[in-house]
């Protein structure tokens, strides 16, 4: 009754911020300085809180990391959150019904990165589950995980066309996409293969700044790119875009977002969002005495 009073849901979950254990990276940023999460201390007086208000039922959650690739980094967030689990139940009497590593499994954007040895990852985690969890008497607590990218991360493409060519201060090539379409590059500098259709064997003889056409100088897709001799109207593919790609799109500048394509494994091509027109874009917008009605 206590929880329903105060409007606290059924199951709780706070997020730990691990603070300096875990090193993070350009992506999420480094957990001392993140948003996101409490400490250690914050954690243990939350769940006490929660307890006093009338919650009964609770789960524990973390995300300290961003597109990583490191079996240790995986197994280091597991002992720390399985321990965490280990000394709520300890101080606290909870026994938390699920603990939540988060996310972070990362694809291999660069072709000389290999990809997550799923296998590794699985199998320490269960060890440290039954050196740390089943002691604790934990041992019917669920395991989550948040693995969007890994799932469609590869399974992206951006498709452009090669608009612009300037040879100033360096060499740059234009594109009809920019960081509206994908803002990882812009964003936090991540790297996006990328091969010219039709040149994917020709010599990466070319530096060049890939660019799109908005007004800001960090709008830019590759930096110092080593490419093939890139002409106007070739067509450029930026790959593993499937995971934040469209997702972080917006409108600045004007820019409408472009159409998406589905490849089936038959081979077939099906539209699946038609690109945004003017329409689209002015659809919200109404005031006295606008032009639009």
């Amino acid at each position: 009754y206590m929880a329903e009073h105060a409007g606290l849901p059924e199951v709780l979950s706070f997020r730990y911020n691990p603070g300096d254990l875990i090193e993070g990276n350009d992506i999420i940023g480094k957990p001392v300085e993140a948003k996101y999460g409490l400490t250690r201390p914050q954690m243990f007086e939350g769940y006490r809180r929660a307890q006093e208000m009338g919650v009964k039922r609770f789960g524990l959650h973390t995300m300290v990391i961003s597109s990583e690739l490191r079996t240790e980094a995986f197994l280091l967030t597991a002992r720390i959150m399985f321990e965490l689990a280990a000394e709520l139940k300890q101080n606290l009497g909870i026994c938390v019904e699920f603990v939540n590593l988060g996310g972070g499994f990362g694809i291999p954007y660069r072709p000389e990165e290999n990809p997550i040895d799923y296998a590794a990852v699985g199998a320490g985690i269960e060890r440290l589950y039954n050196d740390i969890m089943r002691p604790a008497g934990l041992g019917s607590t669920a395991i989550r995980t948040e693995s969007g990218r890994a799932i469609t991360g590869d399974a992206g493409w951006l498709v452009s066309t090669v608009l612009h060519e300037k040879d100033t201060y360096k060499k740059y090539i234009g594109l009809d996409s920019c960081m509206a379409n994908l803002m990882r590059p812009a964003l936090y500098g991540a790297y996006h293969h990328i091969t010219v259709l039709g040149k994917e064997n020709a010599p990466a003889d070319h530096i060049y700044d890939v660019t799109g056409s908005l007004c800001e100088n960090n709008d830019k897709f590759a930096i110092d790119r080593a490419l093939p001799k890139i002409d106007i109207g070739d067509i450029v593919v930026i790959h593993d875009t499937g995971a934040h790609g469209s997702a972080m799109g917006f409108n600045y500048n004007g820019k409408l977002w472009c159409a998406e394509l589905l490849l089936r494994t038959d081979g077939t091509i099906e539209l699946i969002r038609r690109a945004q027109t003017l329409d689209d874009y002015f659809a919200t917008l109404r005031y006295e005495g606008g032009l639009l009605s």
